[in-house]
């Protein structure tokens, strides 16, 4: 199972030197992979609530994900760099095809593309994205994705996008594209995953239910007639990280490191690809050195779960 790693992006200490110094300090460890996340704005009276509770302040200040990626490639040289995720209404294909190819040119082949959805209708609408059809907007946007990466001259008309027979140029160097993940909860989601993902990226969702679901779009990709063995499960692990055990309700991923160690080795046992640490909300995390001692932490202590 590889590890991944949350570049500091968030909150009022996300900036260049945090970034180069845990990016240097995740390839130094051995960490697999590194890792952003899209939050568009913090509003102040949500018009649904955020699933894991209140939404977290340190969302009021957020780096943009490519632009923090795009610097991070540039200082370690192996490590593999993701998005976890991009909500994909909120962009426009040829735009889009244009960073991530970018992107994976200049950092010679390491990126990895998570997307989503969302679920906020405030960002959707500080965005200008409708949210209505958003899942349609996602089938499509993918074809027109893969067909801009794949083809040239690239011609495509949909419903929501369009794009004139052109050359689109130059094409990423991974063939035939960038693996692509999609976050899903819903069965319509987890389809989505089953018929067009290289694989699963599970957020927020207890490790108990995280089988079956697997289980469930293997199943869907089975009956497209795509091979389900070729799906990878990438879990995301919010981590908090307390000095005594939590027992009532303890969610997975927090508590002691020790406990911790136990929910990485659930993870390990469901055939997970890989595992992705943020440390961003663990208590006592607010410079760049807490995450740095985070991130020894969580690597010692995966090496013996």
């Amino acid at each position: 199972m590889r590890f991944g790693f949350a570049l500091p992006q968030i909150g009022s200490e996300a900036g260049p030197e945090a970034l180069v110094m845990a990016a240097k300090r995740a390839e130094d460890l051995g960490f697999d992979s590194l890792w952003v996340l899209d939050r568009l704005l913090w509003p102040i009276n949500p018009r649904e609530p955020y699933a894991g509770g209140p939404l977290p302040v340190k969302y009021k200040s957020v780096l943009d994900p490519l632009e923090t990626l795009t610097f991070a490639a540039a200082h370690p040289r192996r490590i593999a760099l993701g998005t976890s995720v991009l909500n994909v209404p909120w962009y426009n294909p040829v735009l889009l095809a244009r960073r991530l190819t970018t992107l994976d040119i200049l950092s010679a082949g390491r990126l990895r593309i998570g997307f989503g959805i969302g679920w906020s209708t405030d960002e959707y609408e500080a965005a200008g994205a409708p949210w209505h059809e958003r899942g349609k907007r996602a089938d499509e946007f993918l074809k027109a994705l893969k067909k801009i990466w794949t083809t040239d001259p690239v011609e495509f008309q949909g419903k929501y996008y369009r794009i004139p027979e052109s050359i689109i140029g130059p094409k990423p160097v991974q063939k035939p594209h960038p693996p692509i993940y999609m976050a899903a909860f819903t069965p319509p989601a987890m389809n989505r995953v089953a018929t067009k993902a290289s694989g699963w990226f599970s957020a927020g969702i207890p490790l108990s239910d995280v089988g079956p679901m697997f289980e469930g779009i293997k199943g869907m990709a089975k009956e497209a007639g795509r091979d389900p063995s070729g799906l990878d499960l990438i879990v995301r692990a919010n981590i908090e990280i307390h000095n005594t055990p939590l027992q009532k309700d303890r969610r997975d991923f927090t508590g002691t490191l020790e406990q911790i160690a136990e929910d990485v080795t659930t993870t390990q046992k469901l055939s997970a690809a890989e595992i992705l640490f943020d440390v961003q909300f663990s208590p006592g995390v607010e410079t760049a050195k807490d995450i740095v001692a985070r991130m020894e932490d969580l690597r010692r202590m995966a090496k013996h779960a």
